[in-house]
């Protein structure tokens, strides 16, 4: 296992505040005792972790999460000598933990989790979120699932999950939205706007609409490029008319909607015609 690190910075929203994620694979390196002002929520992916921590060891394991708090001193490394170590860690502000819970700040009694959905989400998510770190899809994504991890195994109390009128929000959302392809408002916006929470927010869409506010955007964005495609553009270009960061992008969304490539759809709508 070769030694890396590797630091991605993803944004709230296009004006939103930025959070870290690091893709760490490790043989022999040892931390300094440290601490951070955010919540360290890391996914081991490989080996074994030993952590020092409230003057205890954590061991942690393929598919264990581990959660520590903001301000709390710790160090870490190998937990043998021949496997290393290899884990996906994100620094979350506490607000983002805040947000769909009641009572203060959440606190882990407990720094090591073994919630097997909730790692393979967090581990999906940090991969998706370092190769294409779209402001909107990490600010619908992180927020829930820090807010589910807080909900799950904190201290602190789950706020409800009613939401009056949360058809019209989703609709309102939508709305938004579209309207902006290219530069869509931030949610927290929005939520403020609305007077709602950014997990309230986040809860009326998913709950109306079935899925989050970046994943119905981009198959919105997904239906405007078929037509700019099947008119003759081509697909670098289509991607930024839709507003995707990129071709990759494009193309990624493409593929999950419609299982072809934007280059094979419209060599085939070309040749049709």
């Amino acid at each position: 296992m070769a030694e890396q690190a590797l630091w991605t910075r993803a944004r709230l929203g296009h004006e939103g505040p930025p959070l870290d994620l690091l893709t760490a694979n490790f043989r022999r390196h040892t931390y300094a005792p440290h601490a951070h002002d955010e919540y360290t929520i890391g996914v081991c992916v490989g080996g074994s972790e030993v952590i020092d921590y409230r003057g205890g060891h954590i061991r942690t394991g393929p598919g264990t999460i581990v959660v520590l708090d903001p301000g709390e001193m710790h160090t870490g490394g190998p937990g043998n000598a021949t496997d290393g170590y290899a884990y996906r860690a994100l620094y979350a502000g506490p607000s983002l933990l805040a947000d769909g819970t009641l009572g203060g700040l959440p606190h882990f009694r407990e720094p090591l989790l073994d919630d097997p959905e909730l790692a393979a989400a967090l581990r999906l998510t940090h991969t998706e979120l370092s190769a294409c770190p779209d402001p909107l899809e990490a600010e619908s994504r992180l927020p829930w699932l820090l807010t589910a991890l807080a909900r799950r195994h904190s201290t602190a109390r789950p706020a409800s999950d009613v939401i009056p009128g949360a058809g019209a929000i989703a609709r309102l959302v939508r709305d938004r939205l579209a309207d902006d392809l290219t530069a869509p408002p931030p949610l927290a916006g929005l939520a403020a706007d609305l007077g709602l929470s950014r997990y309230q927010l986040l809860r009326a869409f998913r709950t109306t609409m079935g899925i989050p506010p970046y994943a119905w955007l981009a198959q919105y964005r997904v239906s405007r490029a078929r037509a700019l495609l099947a008119a003759g553009l081509r697909p670098a270009e289509v991607a930024t008319l839709v507003g995707f960061a990129d071709q990759a992008h494009l193309t990624r969304w493409f593929r999950r909607v419609l299982g072809v490539t934007p280059a094979v759809y419209r060599n085939s709508v070309q040749d049709s015609r």
